[in-house]
C-alpha cells in the first residue's frame, strides 16, 4: 500500500491517510476483508505518529470503510463498499444532470460537452 503524505498540503497528515485509503479502497485495489498495515508499522513507515494513523483509521472505521479487531488488526469491509459505491454513483448522476441541464441552458452542444468532460477526465 502506497500513501505520500505532503507538508505543503493543507490537510492534515491524517485526512491525507484517510483519503488515500479511502481512494485505494474505492477503487479497489485494497479488497474485501484485506488487512491494512498495523498502526505503529503505518505510522512508521511514513514518519508520522501512531495517533495519527490511529485518527485515519477511526474515521474509515467511522465511515464503515474498514472494521478493526482487537488484536487482529483492521480490514476491509465487506459489506459496505458496494452500497458507498452506489451512492458515490448517485452522487455523479445528479451533477451531471446539473451540467447537462446548465449546457443546455447556455446553448453548449452535447459534442462540446463531451469534449469538455474528455479534458477534465483526462487531467
Amino acid at each position: 500500500m502506497k500513501i505520500l503524505l505532503s507538508n505543503s498540503s493543507k490537510d492534515p497528515f491524517y485526512n491525507q491517510i484517510y483519503e488515500q485509503i479511502k481512494s485505494l479502497i474505492l477503487s479497489d485495489e485494497l479488497k474485501d476483508g484485506e488487512g491494512l498495515p498495523s498502526m505503529r508499522k503505518l505510522a512508521y513507515d511514513l514518519g508520522v505518529s501512531v495517533i495519527t494513523v490511529k485518527r485515519a483509521y477511526d474515521e474509515l472505521e467511522k465511515e464503515n470503510f474498514i472494521y478493526s479487531i482487537v488484536g487482529k488488526g483492521s480490514f476491509v469491509s465487506e459489506n459496505n463498499i458496494a452500497l458507498i459505491k452506489e451512492k458515490k454513483m448517485q452522487a455523479v448522476e445528479e451533477q451531471l444532470q446539473a451540467v447537462v441541464t446548465n449546457s443546455k441552458e447556455v446553448g453548449i452542444s452535447l459534442d462540446e460537452l463531451q469534449e469538455m468532460i474528455n479534458l477534465f477526465y483526462k487531467e
